[in-house]
């Protein structure tokens, strides 16, 4: 696999929320701790008489509160485990990374990388661009800053991580996992961890939660007695307070309790699994590795909102065809009441075109006499006449003469006035002006 380079000394934070999902190391391999409900518990110290009982058996699922841990031999068991929606924080047992405790004048935090990595490229063996290191801050007064530093060759993380990688599964973070027990466990004061990682235990004094010196050594009890006191003397040498006012041990090594309260005259004390661990600000994630990341969340949220958009123009479509056949159904339905009110429409149709026909024999207002008669009432006087009239089923005619053009007009206007001839639409053309100057005129009437 090819190098991954970074710059040292940075942290990135590109985590949205509380990571649902730890892979920590442990004694068998690595634990899979996954959030099985949406609130978590806090972390709990286990007791004497739980040592040794709290380890599920390898390869499955043990519920415990609001997580579930499944034990990993390898992290290629990991893989199908997770999504690539899941956030998770990958931690790293301490034999992969270089601890380190750094003495800084108090100076403006901001300069602190810079000066963090001038410090571990005297410690490095090899170019500093191809380690990612971070920080964090143990104490501070005014003539100096205490830091706790941790660096990691990115070849050697890439390599480590590779079953994950090639899959595209980049953690939100990377971080040490004793920085987490330590943070978990041991917030303030001074304290000591030890736990197994893989064959190994690790040794790892804290200050204020933070890791000031980490090592690993033989899970053995004469190895113990020979290690631990040199520990404790390079720890002072470096300015570490080494009385130890809280020894941790974990459960899975209860049988070691005696041979270190013998060797540390201190009481120890037995935890457990932290469910989930506390956080920590340590982050050793490369800035190729961020960019990948950053990239593949992009491409989850294009894919959800692809499937958004597809999934509502599923629901337009089939909203609309739902439409589409409440419309034919409801057409169907009127098309069934026409053709079930169809004979009675049918009936009324006829008997109204019945009535029509026998109107002018049932309706006085198409009686002639009675139309002479409003005629007559409607002449403007005795100067004119009517000399034809003529009447049809639907029509009617009057011939007329009148002394004068104007009393034709007048004749015509009357008549329209005449309210017992509104059934009639009355016209009248332009009179035909006689050599005696009579206006001869006809009208005609239809039926409104």
């Amino acid at each position: 696999m090819a190098v991954l380079k970074c710059s040292v000394g940075r942290s990135f934070k590109i985590q949205t929320g509380m990571p649902s999902i730890f892979i920590i190391p442990t004694s068998h391999g690595w634990n899979f701790v996954r959030s099985a409900a949406p609130v978590s518990v806090p972390a709990r110290k286990g007791s004497d008489s739980e040592a040794g009982g709290r380890e599920a058996a390898a390869g499955k699922p043990d519920q415990n509160g609001s997580w579930t841990v499944r034990k990993l031999q390898t992290l290629e068991e990991a893989v199908p485990l997770l999504s690539a929606s899941d956030e998770f924080v990958l931690g790293l047992p301490v034999s992969a990374v270089i601890a380190q405790r750094f003495r800084l004048p108090s100076v403006d935090p901001a300069e602190f990388p810079e000066m963090i990595r001038l410090q571990i490229e005297k410690l490095l063996p090899f170019p500093a661009d191809e380690v990612t290191s971070d920080f964090e801050l143990i104490t501070q007064n005014e003539t100096e800053s205490v830091v706790s530093a941790v660096a990691i060759r990115n070849e050697q993380l890439a390599e480590m991580a590779s079953p994950l990688l090639n899959r595209g599964y980049i953690p939100q973070q990377v971080t040490v996992y004793a920085a987490q027990r330590a943070s978990t466990y041991a917030p303030k004061g001074n304290a000591l961890l030890i736990y197994p990682e893989g064959e190994m235990l690790v040794y790892a004094m804290t200050e204020n939660g933070k890791l000031s010196l980490a090592r690993t050594i033989e899970r053995n009890g004469d190895h113990l007695q020979l290690e631990l006191p040199q520990l404790r003397l390079s720890a002072e040498l470096q300015g570490i307070d080494a009385s130890y006012p809280n020894v941790l041990l974990d459960e899975t090594c209860y049988e070691l309790r005696e041979t270190l309260e013998g060797i540390l005259t201190s009481p120890t004390e037995i935890v457990g699994i932290e469910l989930p661990p506390a956080a920590v600000k340590l982050n050793l994630l490369p800035e190729s590795w961020r960019r990948r990341r950053l990239q593949l969340m992009r491409q989850v949220e294009w894919r959800k909102r692809l499937v958004w958009i597809g999934g509502a123009y599923v629901a337009i479509l089939v909203l609309l065809f739902a439409y589409l056949g409440f419309l034919r159904f409801q057409l169907g339905r009127l098309d069934r009441r026409i053709a079930r009110d169809t004979p009675g429409t049918e009936f009324v149709r006829a008997t109204e075109a019945k009535w029509k026909a026998l109107a002018p024999a049932l309706d006085p207002h198409y009686y002639p006499v009675e139309i002479l008669q409003h005629l007559f009432e409607s002449l403007p006087s005795a100067d004119v006449r009517i000399t034809s009239y003529n009447q049809s089923a639907r029509q009617i005619s009057v011939d007329g003469e009148a002394n004068t053009a104007a009393l034709a007009y007048e004749f015509i206007d009357k008549t329209k006035k005449n309210p017992e001839l509104r059934t009639f639409q009355f016209d009248m053309a332009a009179p035909r002006i006689l050599p005696n100057n009579h206006a001869q005129f006809r009208l005609e009437g239809k039926p409104k």
